[in-house]
């Protein structure tokens, strides 16, 4: 049984007047408690989950770096600042508005399995499915490479700039913030078992997480940025740092080799896009989850949601509906192009948008959907944007997945090696079934908003299974309910978990649980629970929101980050 908790306090509002994001009609104040201020800058602006990092990317900007530039020193900087969430063991994801070219560009900097993994090699040592964490866990790293790819095809600093502050605060120190330190702490007890991991992530004589406003060291890994700034991606992946990496797998039990290492390359793709009342929505088709995000809007574009607006039970019981209908096709669809054919230009038509609309009911939720999997809520992720005075934009999100990932730390090298890998599934039928040098099914996703062939919204949402959906919440806030770009991030938002997934694994029956935060009001939580939905209240939603908003009028950068994280938005 699932048991149901009604909130005993009254919800206190705010009512702040909404930006005009797309020019139409006013609508209605937010009805939602904002605590933090729009961000507004006329030339540059940051935006990601921790404050130093955000100004380590200002600095750039304002010695003449261009956004992606800066895009990487703050990626480079947030991996060390929040290593749970990020970092060199991880993998990359961007997209990027060229403003010479006027073109959007995507980037794969993912890793694949290694070579020696194969469905037969789980079967004989008796795995029915990939473990969580762990060697076997592993996929190759793809962050270095991607920002190798990023900087050669449109930075204009060396490494050795771009990564100056990260290594100074790496050597030197710096104050762990208060969001990442309760993050940290809840890896304490498992690194205290572990030497290597212990020896890099826990501080004192009593082996402790970094309480709040402790300084922490890690020169391990500035050992490792000094390498890539003097040698670029080789120094990661043909280097000491590759050497030592295929050395620790073969201490953990891993299957890393040298050519896992030799062999990979980032991929440059096209973003895919639907249109959402004169929007252009553009995501990173597959193997990312985006095109869900698409899916979703083309179902929900046959509701006058501004009508509805943000407090009304039937705008969030479609929300619900329309994702499980697109994690649905998520389960069954989408995997490494490269090894299985996707349909992605039918899966985010208007047309099958249509018919899909067709199976939600509005007095009654949907039970009839596949079983979800609990493993896509644990992801730890972080999500920076960039725009520079030239308006070159960058939606750059990078993740080891799970807290610290594998929980698997080299020592010598200050890093966590990330779990992707667990993302496959060892079904032989199944369209995501592992193999060898294949990319895994991914969670996290860039997002990019242009109008009238200019980029106007750079955002994104962190948090595994939650990212489509919040990226949904966050777009039909701002551009159906005329939220700002503050409010449609820290505003209530609700969580479904309980679809079907990718790796083909049992989950959740019965169509699932709504997790609602605190702050939406008890009486649409009661609605939803009339209409067949289990709902369970949280103090708040995984992930956390990052986003800048191009104000077509004035041109200048409107910028939010949302409470759940310690970011900031900044700009000069």
């Amino acid at each position: 049984m699932y048991r149901f908790f009604l909130l005993s306090v009254i919800m206190t509002t705010l009512h702040i007047a909404p930006a005009d994001v797309n020019g139409a009609e006013r609508n209605p104040p937010s009805p939602y408690k904002v605590g933090r201020s729009v961000v507004m800058s006329p030339h540059g602006m940051v935006a990601t989950s921790h404050p130093l990092a955000a100004q380590v990317g200002l600095e750039i900007l304002r010695k003449g770096g261009n956004a992606i530039d800066a895009a990487i020193a703050v990626n480079a900087a947030i991996g060390l600042m929040e290593p749970m969430s990020c970092g060199i063991g991880g993998d990359l994801f961007a997209i990027v508005w060229d403003a010479k070219t006027k073109k959007l560009y995507g980037l794969n900097a993912n890793g694949r399995a290694p070579l020696q993994a194969s469905r037969k090699y789980f079967a004989d040592k008796g795995h029915a499915e990939i473990p969580d964490t762990g060697p076997l866990s592993w996929s190759v790293p793809g962050c270095v490479d991607g920002w190798d790819r990023l900087r050669r095809k449109f930075g204009t600093m060396s490494f050795e700039k771009i990564l100056e502050s990260s290594i100074d605060y790496a050597e030197k120190g710096f104050p762990v913030s208060e969001v990442i330190s309760g993050s940290w702490r809840g890896a304490e007890v498992r690194f205290r078992q572990d030497e290597d991991a212990a020896k890099v992530y826990l501080i004192g004589d009593d082996q402790h997480a970094p309480m709040p406003g402790e300084v922490f060291k890690n020169p391990a890994l500035g050992s490792c940025y000094r390498e890539i700034a003097k040698d670029g991606r080789d120094a990661f992946y043909k280097g000491r740092i590759a050497e030592r990496l295929v050395a620790f797998s073969g201490k953990r039990g891993g299957l890393f080799t040298k050519e896992d290492f030799d062999k990979h390359d980032s991929i440059w793709v096209d973003p895919v896009k639907t249109t959402y009342r004169g929007h252009d929505v553009w995501e990173l088709p597959p193997p990312g989850q985006g095109i869900a995000v698409l899916q979703m809007l083309n179902v929900l574009e046959g509701y006058d949601l501004k009508k509805l607006g943000p407090t009304s039970p039937d705008w969030w019981h479609l929300l619900v509906e329309s994702k499980k209908l697109a994690y649905a096709d998520r389960a069954k669809f989408y995997a490494d192009p490269e090894f299985s054919k996707v349909p992605v230009a039918e899966l985010i038509s208007k047309t099958y948008g249509d018919e899909r609309r067709k199976r939600i009911d509005l007095k009654k939720a949907l039970t009839d959907v596949d079983p979800g999997d609990a493993k896509l809520g644990k992801a730890d992720t972080i999500y920076l944007c960039v725009v520079d005075k030239d308006r070159n934009c960058v939606s750059m999100i990078q993740s080891n997945y799970y807290g610290f990932g594998s929980g698997l730390v080299p020592a010598d090298l200050g890093f966590a090696i990330q779990n992707r890998g667990t993302l496959f599934s060892l079904d032989e039928k199944h369209a995501n079934r592992l193999d060898p040098g294949k990319h895994p099914f991914h969670t996290i996703i860039p997002a990019m908003v242009t109008k009238d062939g200019k980029p106007s919204f750079v955002f994104g949402v962190m948090g595994g299974d939650m990212q489509p959906q919040g990226h949904v919440q966050i777009l039909v806030n701002m551009i159906d309910f005329g939220m700002n770009v503050q409010q449609a991030g820290e505003s209530p938002r609700v969580e479904h978990v309980g679809s079907a997934t990718p790796t083909g694994r049992p989950g959740l029956r019965d169509g699932g649980i709504v997790l609602a935060e605190e702050g939406l009001a008890p009486e649409i939580v009661r609605d939803l629970v009339g209409r067949g939905h289990r709902v369970q209240w949280v103090k708040k939603n995984g992930g956390g929101y990052q986003g800048i908003w191009i104000d077509p009028k004035t041109g200048m950068l409107h910028g939010g980050s949302e409470a759940r994280k310690d970011g900031a938005a900044v700009g000069y």
